[in-house]
């Protein structure tokens, strides 16, 4: 199976508004797939339904050959979300051996997680003491603690020092080598750049799904910031 995910036709309405309307879009095995746009495009609302966690008003989302949400998916998927998802009154090794148990995988792997996101002088830490960014990467020591097969990250980098953001996005590109499929978002053009592909999202619509070279070609610049703003601008002459 060539493809991780598979969403087609997918309505999600909050109210009265409309977040995403009928898209598609399908992201290969073994990518690292950027999910870009501005805050409210709807990119947190797509990665909900990826992991089945989020009420759609139409379409499908089949996600490593299953529907999404189902029970069989739960060992295979490492989500992490944008507001740290771990338990403060413990330190970070109780919770990465905790979330490893829940895998039946034992301490080196919990261990082996905390090297990977840069905390291990943190590790006998409570996570009510760390700051932000070390409660952001404890949460995604616990998201690829079971190696999935497929890691959905949402907004992973924020508050993040500029060598450690290399240093996970250099095991987000290993993950993928080895056959994982990660799903990023970010606001951040210079990581889209590290992407093999790009999903650009504005108002809930899909404006943009290419590698990252043919988005600036298609949009007649090498600077992919740029290119964003020419790509919104083209659609919105488009809509009107």
């Amino acid at each position: 199976m060539d493809t991780a995910i598979e969403v087609s036709g997918l309505v999600v309405t909050r109210g009265k508004r409309t977040v995403l309307d009928h898209f598609s879009c399908t992201v290969p095995r073994g990518s690292v797939t950027g999910l870009l746009g501005p805050s409210g495009s709807g990119k947190t609302t797509l990665m909900r339904a990826v992991v089945g966690v989020q009420v759609v008003a139409g379409g499908t989302v089949t996600v490593l050959g299953s529907p999404a949400g189902s029970p069989a998916l739960r060992s295979r998927i490492g989500y992490l979300t944008q507001a740290p998802s771990v338990y403060a009154d413990l330190t970070v090794r109780e919770n990465a051996r905790y979330f490893a148990s829940l895998y039946r995988l034992g301490k080196d792997a919990a261990d082996q997680a905390i090297e990977t996101v840069g905390l291990t002088g943190a590790a006998g830490q409570l996570v009510s003491d760390l700051s932000g960014g070390q409660r952001s990467r404890a949460s995604l020591a616990c998201a690829i603690v079971s190696r999935p097969e497929l890691l959905v990250l949402d907004e992973p980098t924020v508050g993040q020092d500029p060598v450690l953001r290399d240093e996970l996005w250099a095991h987000f590109r290993r993950m993928a080598a080895d056959g994982a499929t990660v799903l990023v978002s970010s606001h951040v053009m210079d990581e889209a750049n590290r992407c093999d592909r790009l999903l650009l999202i504005r108002d809930g619509l899909l404006i943009a799904d290419d590698t990252p070279a043919a988005v600036k070609a298609a949009a007649g610049t090498d600077d992919l910031d740029q290119a964003f703003l020419n790509l919104i601008r083209k659609h919105e002459a488009v809509a009107a």
